[in-house]
């Protein structure tokens, strides 16, 4: 495998609820398949975009799951680079909520900037086909405030 590019801390999350964490540096929105090196791995794992919810740039591998993420937008958006607001409702009910600076209906995914500065996510690359809804401009504003809450999956030790 050859892996051009910079490292990027990813999670995969599949529709399934399978999720894989590592690196990549072969991703690109318009291929079928990529790569993520687990942390600590020496084998890379062979990932097929479309089985995918999203591709999520991280922070951290470890997050916070008990971290009350951002579900609203600020009073004033960061700047005119921020790009469309959009609200994205998943199938299993999660909700994320930021900024699309090129969203098309047309395209199978897109790129949001999560809204809440303080999340562990950098950017995160959605798969339309995982979506119940999608909603741009003051519609994303109203999804972000009627979406029901997601419930807390019990941890797996």
């Amino acid at each position: 495998m050859n892996l051009t590019g910079d490292n990027n801390l990813v999670v995969a999350r599949y529709r399934n609820g399978e999720v894989v964490k590592g690196y990549t540096r072969d991703f690109f929105p318009d291929r079928p398949v990529f790569h993520v090196l687990p942390k600590g791995g020496q084998v890379p794992v062979q990932v097929k975009t479309p089985e995918l919810k999203g591709l999520f740039f991280v922070r951290d591998l470890l997050g916070n799951r008990l971290r009350n993420k951002g579900r609203r937008f600020p009073a004033v958006d960061q700047g005119p680079n921020t790009g469309r607001r959009v609200a994205v409702l998943f199938e299993d009910g999660e909700l994320l909520v930021g900024y699309a600076q090129t969203y098309s209906s047309e395209k199978a995914g897109f790129f949001v900037f999560p809204a809440d500065p303080n999340s562990n996510n950098i950017r995160v690359y959605v798969l339309r086909a995982a979506t119940q809804q999608v909603k741009l401009g003051p519609a994303a504003d109203q999804l972000a405030r009627t979406a029901p809450q997601p419930r807390l999956k019990p941890r797996v030790a």
